[in-house]
């Protein structure tokens, strides 16, 4: 039997798939060991008991609320240890309402530049860019991006506004163009690291859709990023 235990919550805006995307990385997570349990409520944060049996968390509840009581457990099981990690909106652009969890993640999403005007159909493709993610000098040596190139994704770009205490393993560059009212490129992180406390924060914004975590890369990130994140990985 497994000592290690994930705990997956899911939930919030159903544009982000949050069951069909937590659902591809459960076979990796129980491959790796993983006692998992599947929360469609982030009320469970709020029970002392779990939380600090869990070693992993994986977060996909894009927008949403949070109570109190949930927030609180959430913070403190952290500080104390245990790991958080997840993808684009399920876990940097959770609770905006919540100052105190944005303050937790480091990094919160304020935009998805889009494509020119008239190429616009009027759907979600109407953010869907091409663009690079490019590995900085700490991510082609971190163990969760070592060995990865940089590479090229066709999907929402994520602006990010952020603070100092994250570690930036890649980022991404929006462009001037002149649909839009910036008038320098913006460098935004893509992937980032977090030490909170004992615990460890692992965040990637590429991962809209299921094809996009399907990505070798962007999968494999995930894959190593919730490893790294995991207490039982640092402590076994």
């Amino acid at each position: 039997m497994t000592d290690r235990r994930a705990l997956v919550v899911r939930g919030g805006w159903d544009g982000h798939h949050p069951v069909e995307t937590t659902e591809l990385f459960l076979p990796f997570l129980e491959k790796s060991g993983f006692d998992v349990r599947v929360e469609e409520s982030n009320e469970i944060y709020a029970d002392a008991e779990v939380m600090a049996a869990t070693d992993l968390i994986v977060q996909s509840v894009t927008m949403s609320e949070i109570s109190k009581e949930a927030f609180a457990g959430l913070r403190s099981a952290v500080e104390a240890g245990t790991g958080l990690a997840g993808w684009h909106g399920g876990i940097a652009d959770s609770y905006r309402a919540n100052s105190d969890y944005l303050h937790l993640i480091g990094g919160q999403f304020a935009t998805h530049p889009g494509r020119p005007p008239a190429e616009r159909p009027g759907d979600e493709t109407d953010n869907y860019l091409s663009y690079t993610v490019d590995m900085t000098e700490l991510g082609r040596e971190h163990e969760i991006t070592a060995g990865i190139s940089d590479f090229s994704l066709t999907t929402e770009q994520y602006w990010v506004l952020h603070d100092d205490l994250i570690d930036v393993l890649a980022t991404t560059t929006h462009p001037v163009q002149p649909y839009h009212p910036w008038h320098r490129p913006v460098t935004s992180p893509a992937v980032w690291t977090r030490q909170w406390g004992a615990g460890r924060i692992f965040v990637v914004t590429p991962g809209h859709s299921v094809d996009v975590l399907e990505d070798p890369n962007v999968r494999t990130i995930v894959e190593r990023g919730m490893l790294w994140a995991s207490r039982a990985a640092r402590t076994s």
